[in-house]
């Protein structure tokens, strides 16, 4: 078995896969993919975020109300509909990522949040911009920023601390 010293020069390429080091093992690879698919029941969250808008679910029945798509509710299995969140919220909870799926890579270290909407009974996950790690506290007041040119992602919202402009 040949061993290779880590090191940060670049080692021998292997189909187009650049291996740095084995222990641990660092490799720099390219991705990149064509893929053509439909958001389905959950198309009106999407368009919403293109517009600046944060849609949730609420239950025809029961009216609990979800901050992310559901067609259908977890509490009694009615079916929901689509209402505005609230532009306004709170840190209920927060983490430094320092790793991240290919999307969020060159982002790292961010800050992942759970934000909590007045009369909404879940939560929404989405990334806190904008503040350092050190300021970020439960309870911190928050609003959504959308992208302005919408790729009609979950990345396409974010949010930061109230008061920035």
């Amino acid at each position: 078995m040949k061993h290779f010293e880590t090191s940060e020069q670049t080692l021998p390429e292997h189909k187009g896969v650049n291996l740095f080091g084995v222990d641990p093992l660092i490799i720099q690879d390219h991705y990149d993919i064509d893929y053509r698919h439909s958001y389905a029941q959950d198309s009106p969250f999407f368009v919403g975020l293109s517009k600046g808008d944060l849609l949730g679910s609420r239950c025809t029945r029961c009216q609990y109300m979800y901050a992310t798509p559901r067609s259908h509710c977890m509490e009694c299995g009615a079916a929901t509909t689509w209402e505005k969140l609230p532009l306004t919220g709170c840190v209920h909870t927060f983490t430094v990522c320092h790793y991240g799926s290919e999307s969020f890579l060159k982002e790292t270290p961010f800050i992942l949040t759970l934000v909590e909407f007045k009369n909404v009974n879940t939560l929404f996950l989405t990334r806190l911009k904008n503040i350092s790690p050190d300021h970020v506290h439960i309870g911190l007041p928050i609003r959504p920023r959308f992208a302005k040119a919408p790729t009609f992602k979950v990345t396409d919202v974010w949010f930061e601390p109230l008061g920035l402009t």
